[in-house]
């Protein structure tokens, strides 16, 4: 009994390297292809210096499909970076699980397509991304470099993201997000197309917590590596600390007050 105990220890601790490694590896790529610049023509550092800076185009350019598939692309790769990472902790409690009811192989592979269906639900969330950007684009709110010229828009966009953090649907998806075992024990399904989705519904009540601080980007600039690192960094924290609602609630206070001075500004100086 002992022995047999020690060996499934065993085999769950290597499925567990393999998971972490999977999803380190894909993290870091999505990181390292960000850093870059994702395909939009510098490196992510020097859209960030480049900004606010004097000089820097205005105008609207031409939304021509390849424009349009590497604005995705930029949002899908953003995603990854900064979404598959918090998702660990429900992969491998999902990979655990999936290899106590069957075979080591399937399980890896019904892990693979739990994170698919995770990652899904963040390209659909990317597209949808890309379009406001477009819409922004062209109405102006939005500079070619991806950042805000309203201030109106930004106090709009804060108070907005700030309530939503209030909200009960807010906590109710936060809730199932950042919770294994009671997401698990009510989603769980078998099989590889089980466990895409459970991916699908995971990375839904995922977008459901997070996608108005997502939005955010456009107000502190899509490719500024400041914003980008705090908002993942928030995210990450938010779903981890044991006191969930006291500081969601806190974020949308601060973000309503931020935004209220911004937009009190604004009317100062019309």
């Amino acid at each position: 009994m002992t022995s047999s105990s020690s060996a499934l220890e065993s085999i769950l601790k290597r499925d567990r390297l393999i998971v972490i490694a999977g999803l380190s590896a894909v993290s870091i790529l999505a990181w390292a292809y960000t850093l870059a610049g994702v395909g939009m023509g510098m490196s992510a550092f020097e859209m960030t210096a480049m900004g606010g800076a004097v000089g820097a185009p205005t105008s609207p350019v031409p939304w021509v499909p390849v424009r349009a598939l590497a604005v995705f692309m930029m949002w899908y790769v953003m995603m990854i970076a900064m979404m598959l990472p918090t998702a660990a902790p429900m992969l491998l409690l999902y990979t655990a699980l999936a290899r106590k009811r069957q075979a080591r192989a399937r399980s890896e592979i019904a892990a693979a397509a739990f994170a698919a269906g995770y990652l899904a639900i963040w390209g659909l969330f990317s597209a949808g991304a890309a379009l406001a950007q477009w819409v922004f684009e062209m109405s102006r709110l939005l500079t070619p470099m991806m950042q805000s010229t309203s201030a109106l828009f930004d106090g709009l966009l804060l108070l907005a993201a700030g309530a939503y953090q209030l909200t009960s649907l807010k906590q109710a998806c936060l809730g199932r997000c950042s919770q294994p075992v009671g997401f698990i024990s009510q989603y769980w399904r078998s099989g590889t197309g089980g466990a895409f989705r459970m991916g699908v519904a995971h990375g839904t009540f995922c977008l459901g917590c997070c996608w108005f601080i997502m939005a955010l980007l456009f107000f502190g600039g899509v490719m500024n590596l400041y914003w980008i690192a705090g908002i993942a960094t928030y995210v990450l924290v938010e779903k981890l600390v044991p006191h969930q609602r006291w500081l969601s609630h806190t974020a949308g206070y601060a973000l309503i007050l931020f935004g209220g001075v911004i937009l009190l500004r604004a009317v100062y100086e019309a």
